[in-house]
């Protein structure tokens, strides 16, 4: 199967030539060798059993596959909604969604394996609010000033909403400038906090998932997941929303270590911002043994940019598995909710044929086929794949450095952008 369906290469979207000068450098490196073919015989392994699931075949038609891979998601979300003891028609409306509120909380929280770190003081928001007072929002829900609005709204809901009703000028200013005098002394030690945007932001909300395509989104430096609760009844969106909590608790707790890692630094303000802006090293080449860590899916900005061709790791995918792992080892302890089929399978692809005689990439990552319903439900046809292809390399790193020393790196050398195994294992 590995020569028309599952070679790494094709997989990665690559030349030949990067894996076999992976491969060499690897080896001299780690003294690590046969990995790539370890993981195309995997690949095989791990679609063979899923394909024996849907009582498919590698001939089955790529339309076929796809049409079983999103029945599966929704028989999941169903199971989902029964165990939660909700419906659709309960998230139907923008109301019927905050209803729900404390129900979709107590799940998520209940799948999530990390849940504090150390934030932003809530007097840091308020901080920001009375020094830059947020025009937009004030006009939005007619108060007079800030006290008024801090009087009668949450504050984490009124940080949420900021990014749709300032400026960016004000952005700029409330935040770049603000931010600038932050200390490890305006931290704390607190859990992290679910919101539900209340209908007094419903315009901000539309804005938001208008613009994102889904409903959640957080607030890494303050602990925060809020909700925007706009057409949650769609197929696909409530199973991906789900998995974008899980996926923020542990970025959230990613970034909290990784400020902390820099608390001791002079230039500790400026760091702070480089990391929530996500800025991603420009590269345009590596050296043996150097891995670029990418925090962004530079897929969704330039399919062609260069560094989507070298070896690479990307923290937010591992958000994203850990946040699978979850849903993963939350179906596996209730017989009524059926998530196992997903487990491992971020990394998972191959080529299948089509009806017409092409051959099509397929993801057999779970974001990718959710996302792929709920665009589909919102009347956008998408076939997504590109949280596959980060999670590809990440794994490939893995079976070189393992999961904990992964993961260390990527805190350690974020600032740089670059891991160099040369020197992280002299």
């Amino acid at each position: 199967m590995n020569d028309t369906h599952t070679k790494l290469y094709k997989v990665a979207k690559v030349e030949p030539e990067v894996f076999e000068n992976l491969e060499r450098d690897m080896e001299e490196i780690t003294g690590k060798s046969g990995i790539v073919a370890e993981m195309e015989k995997d690949m095989d392994e791990h679609i063979q059993k899923r394909l024996d699931a849907l009582n498919l075949t590698w001939d089955s038609p790529v339309e076929e596959l796809l049409e079983k891979l999103t029945k599966k998601i929704e028989k999941d979300e169903d199971e989902l909604y029964k165990y939660i003891g909700i419906t659709r028609d309960d998230l139907s409306t923008y109301e019927g969604a905050i209803a729900a509120t404390d129900k979709l909380k107590s799940t998520a929280k209940n799948m999530a394996t990390e849940h504090g770190g150390k934030f932003l003081k809530y007097e840091k928001a308020e901080e920001i609010l009375r020094k830059h007072p947020p025009k937009g929002a004030l006009e939005l829900l007619n108060y007079k000033d800030v006290e008024e609005l801090l009087k009668k709204e949450d504050l984490m809901e009124i940080m949420s909403a900021l990014r749709f009703t300032e400026t960016e000028e004000w952005m700029h200013e409330g935040f770049d400038v603000a931010y600038s005098d932050f200390t490890p002394e305006d931290f704390e030690e607190r859990a992290i906090e679910l919101k539900v945007l209340g209908p007094q932001w419903k315009e901000v909300a539309k804005k938001y998932v208008a613009k994102k395509h889904h409903n959640v989104s957080h607030l890494k430096e303050f602990g925060v997941i809020f909700l925007n609760p706009i057409q949650e009844h769609l197929k696909g969106s409530l199973m991906r929303d789900f998995t974008l909590f899980l996926h923020y608790f542990h970025e959230i707790v990613f970034y909290s270590r990784l400020f902390q890692h820099h608390y001791e630094d002079k230039n500790f303000a400026e760091k702070l911002k480089s990391f929530l802006r996500g800025d991603v090293a420009e590269k345009t080449s590596v050296e043996k043994g150097e891995w670029l860590i990418v925090q962004r899916y530079l897929w969704k900005v330039d399919p062609n940019d260069p560094r989507l061709f070298m070896p690479r790791v990307n923290p937010e995918s591992l958000h994203w598995r850990k946040g699978e792992d979850d849903a993963v080892a939350f179906g596996e302890r209730l017989e009524e909710v059926g998530l196992e089929f997903w487990k491992d399978s971020d990394w998972v692809a191959a080529f299948f044929t089509n009806k017409a005689g092409e051959r099509q990439f397929t993801s057999f990552d779970l974001e990718d086929r959710t996302f792929s319903l709920a665009a589909q439900s919102e009347g956008r046809p998408e076939n997504f794949n590109y949280h596959q292809q980060e999670a590809l390399w990440n794994e490939l790193f893995r079976r070189y450095m393992g999961a904990e020393k992964r993961y260390q790196l990527m805190i350690e050398n974020f600032e740089e952008g670059i891991i160099d195994l040369k020197k992280e294992l002299k």
